[in-house]
């Protein structure tokens, strides 16, 4: 794994020829060794489509291509920062919490609506967060970032989890999302945090959740 958590807010990466990694812009902290910091103009293995997506959805986070042969370390903004572990499936992100990910993942970008129909785009719209989930897909591992602390919660066939919107971090495996609300129309006017919206889970897998519903 190209990552290794060093503390809650700081992660080592080893950089080797012919491999990449991408960060966003600003993440380095330190590194040594003979390795190269250049703009990404596509990001990941998802090509020029991935980068017109992305910018579509309003997700420019500028990126970082990391090359050469030796050891940075990243962080942000004192955030906590989790490492996750792909092993071919696909990780949901939002994308100004991706710290670095390994070049290996295939970058895309997925339209929340496609899962939860109208109320997706509600999310977006009145929650704070971007209409657009990035997605990362492979073998590799991810750095994210969040407020607080990161917890993990399974997703199983049998029981549903529900999440603040605004504490959404990121989710894997088989899980659909769906927007729901306890209040009528009205009452959403002006409220974006948990107490209007719950993010419903459903499946098998995971999702990431921060402890704090304080925006990056």
């Amino acid at each position: 794994m190209a990552f290794q958590e060093i503390n809650s807010k700081m992660v080592r990466a080893t950089v080797a020829p012919g491999q990449r990694l991408f960060s966003q812009r600003g993440a380095m902290l330190a590194y040594q060794g003979d390795v190269s910091f250049t703009p990404s103009t596509t990001g990941g293995q998802g090509g020029v489509m991935s980068m017109i997506g992305r910018r579509v959805a309003n997700e420019d986070t500028p990126l970082m291509t990391v090359e050469g042969s030796g050891t940075v370390f990243f962080g942000h903004g004192g955030h906590h920062v989790q490492v996750i572990t792909l092993s071919g499936d696909t990780l949901y992100v939002e994308a100004d919490r991706l710290l670095a990910f390994e070049g290996t993942l295939e970058q895309g970008t997925m339209f929340l609506g496609s899962q939860g129909g109208v109320m997706g785009m509600v999310r977006g719209q009145v929650s704070g967060q971007g209409l657009f989930t990035t997605t990362l897909r492979g073998h590799g591992a991810v750095a994210v970032m969040a407020h607080g602390g990161v917890f993990e919660v399974p997703v199983t066939p049998h029981r549903a989890v529900h999440v603040d919107p605004q504490a959404y971090v990121a989710h894997h495996g088989d899980v659909r999302n769906r927007l729901s609300t306890a209040l009528g129309w009205r009452d959403m006017v002006g409220r974006g945090s948990g107490e209007a919206f719950q993010l419903e889970l459903s499946g098998s897998g995971t999702v990431f959740v921060q402890a704090s519903e304080e925006k990056l």
